[in-house]
């Protein structure tokens, strides 16, 4: 039962239930009135095929089942975390009884034997809860395996760990529809990219967050990466893709904002301050424009969140110090009711263009 088809299924479950809402609203309205026949054959097709989704997707039905849905990946994924920290301490309790040809089996057989049962569990599991939880369980044996299969055989901590973690990482998430792994391959697909920029830049590879410009090949690639491979099949995936890609790239200028002396850039270190907090700022707000245009919510949330980050920080800077404290709050509150009105003007801007394009 492949992710797509459950999406699927259950897109048409919410549209069914935004079909039966607008209905009762139209009529209500005097608007539309249905004969007492239509509205039973409506109803029983619906409950046929919501009924039929259910049994084949294990989808929700209704909002009761959304917010148990929730509470259920809620307790997946803490189940996930508590199953691998067992894992973890297992593996440090006993170690020491152990040869090291036993220690080197069991670290190799203990990820093997956790995918297997992923596989197995996601073939019964009509809803995919279980077989989530466990995914995340061979990823954190995994990770293990590769640390602890370093420690005995004294090798060198290396960036190139993270290619394999990330690859697991991503090809758990496309097979399950799992957005937790999903972030997770892409974070260490970041971090790799970032210590590869910071090894040619001539540093030791552990050492790439003490040049955060590191980061920004690896930002371009997270927003070309969507656009290369169609990611609609997988909820929620393209939405995760825009909103790393800038937080990848505007949160390292915010450190350059304020600390010029980690740039490449040959220029003093108050110059590169400042071309970071004019690229912050013009980034943003850009990368506002941008969302709105496209209609992503997501891009134009993180968008506002950094430019309020950056705006924040700069105030923090100048007039911290300067102003008493009661003032200083007074002027944030200020701005932020300043900014509400913008982007409400903003939000109406967009409400009337769009009527503008109905009525044409």
């Amino acid at each position: 039962m492949s992710s797509s088809n459950r999406n699927e299924a259950q897109q048409r479950a919410d549209a069914i239930r935004s079909f039966s809402e607008e209905l009762e609203r139209l009529e209500a309205d005097g608007v539309l009135r249905l004969e007492a026949a239509q509205q039973a054959a409506i109803r029983a097709h619906h409950q046929a095929l919501l009924s039929k989704l259910a049994l084949d997707f294990d989808i929700d039905r209704d909002a009761q089942s959304r917010q148990l849905s929730l509470g259920m990946r809620i307790a997946s994924f803490l189940g996930a975390l508590a199953l691998a920290a067992s894992v973890f301490f297992l593996f440090y309790q006993f170690w020491g009884w152990l040869s090291t040809l036993a220690q080197v089996a069991v670290l190799i057989s203990a990820p093997l034997a956790a995918l297997v049962a992923t596989l197995w569990i996601e073939r019964k599991d009509s809803s995919g809860y279980f077989a989530k939880l466990a995914a995340m369980v061979t990823f954190a044996c995994f990770v293990l395996n590769l640390l602890m299969l370093g420690q005995i055989f004294n090798i060198s901590p290396s960036d190139k760990a993270l290619l394999p973690w990330a690859a697991l990482a991503l090809l758990l998430a496309y097979a399950l529809d799992l957005r937790l792994l999903l972030v997770a391959g892409l974070l260490c697909l970041i971090a790799f990219l970032a210590a590869r920029v910071g090894v040619w830049g001539g540093m030791y590879w552990i050492h790439f967050g003490q040049r955060p410009e590191n980061f920004f090949p690896a930002a371009v690639a997270l927003f070309l990466l969507p656009l290369w491979i169609d990611q609609r099949r997988f909820a929620g995936f393209a939405q995760t893709y825009r909103v790393l890609a800038p937080l990848t790239l505007f949160l390292p200028m915010l450190v350059l904002a304020h600390w010029g002396g980690g740039s490449y850039l040959p220029l003093e270190a108050q110059t590169v301050e400042r071309l970071y907090q004019v690229l912050g700022f013009a980034g943003s707000a850009l990368l506002v424009a941008y969302g709105v245009r496209k209609q992503w919510n997501e891009v134009v949330n993180t968008g506002v969140t950094l430019f309020v980050v950056f705006l924040y920080t700069k105030l923090f800077s100048w007039w911290w110090d300067e102003m008493p404290k009661y003032l200083f709050f007074l002027m944030l509150g200020l701005i932020a009711l300043l900014l509400l009105s913008v982007f409400r003007r903003l939000r109406l801007l967009g409400v009337t263009r769009a009527g503008a394009e109905v009525k044409a």
